[in-house]
């Protein structure tokens, strides 16, 4: 018998919310039948129609570890832009995503899963340390990598942020080539 999906089911499989998966439905976007109960069921291959038109990945068929995952968490679009153009270019076929804030940043490392952070630290409302803290206090997230960026770090300040789990540390203006060779290091394919 073909696997029929439950609503909780289906949004864990397509990675959204169950009020996705019902506004698809009501929308027609997606065909379900309703159990006597009134409970809604997709037929999994229906659903899997429909993530490939959307582009939406399907988990058995593209593991999610195949590539490995950057975000980039700066306000500056020029630098977001610089770096994620220079790191989706590189030999490694990075999977990589921005953003541009604390509270994105936060949203992003929770259902993103980055293998690796690269962070400015000077901005309004981050606090580096603590997102630093945070992440390596996180059995989730304990193995991402972080980068730290920022214009007005001295040495001890570098420290600091290393002592709070930050992997590595540099100075803006970006020294491009070593940043794409730091990260190529520090998920250990060089």
């Amino acid at each position: 018998m073909e696997d029929i999906l439950t609503v909780a089911k289906a949004s864990k499989y397509c990675n959204v919310s169950p009020q996705t998966i019902i506004n698809w439905i009501d929308l027609g976007h997606i065909e379900a039948y309703k159990t006597v109960g009134g409970h809604r069921r997709i037929k999994k291959s229906t659903l899997e129609t429909f993530m490939i038109k959307q582009g939406i990945p399907i988990p058995d068929k593209e593991p999610q570890d195949q590539r490995k995952r950057i975000l980039v968490v700066d306000d500056d679009p020029i630098i977001v832009e610089t770096l994620v153009q220079a790191l989706e270019e590189d030999e490694y076929d990075y999977e990589v995503i921005s953003a541009s804030d604390g509270f994105e940043a936060g949203l992003q490392i929770n259902h993103f899963k980055p293998h690796v952070l690269i962070l400015d630290i000077m901005m309004p409302d981050i606090k580096g340390y603590e997102v630093c803290k945070k992440i390596k206090s996180n059995p989730e997230t304990r193995d991402t990598k972080i980068i730290v960026l920022s214009a007005y770090l001295d040495e001890e300040r570098f420290k600091q942020m290393k002592d709070n789990g930050a992997d590595v540390c540099f100075s803006k203006p970006l020294p491009l080539p070593q940043l794409k060779e730091e990260v190529a290091r520090l998920l250990e394919l060089k």
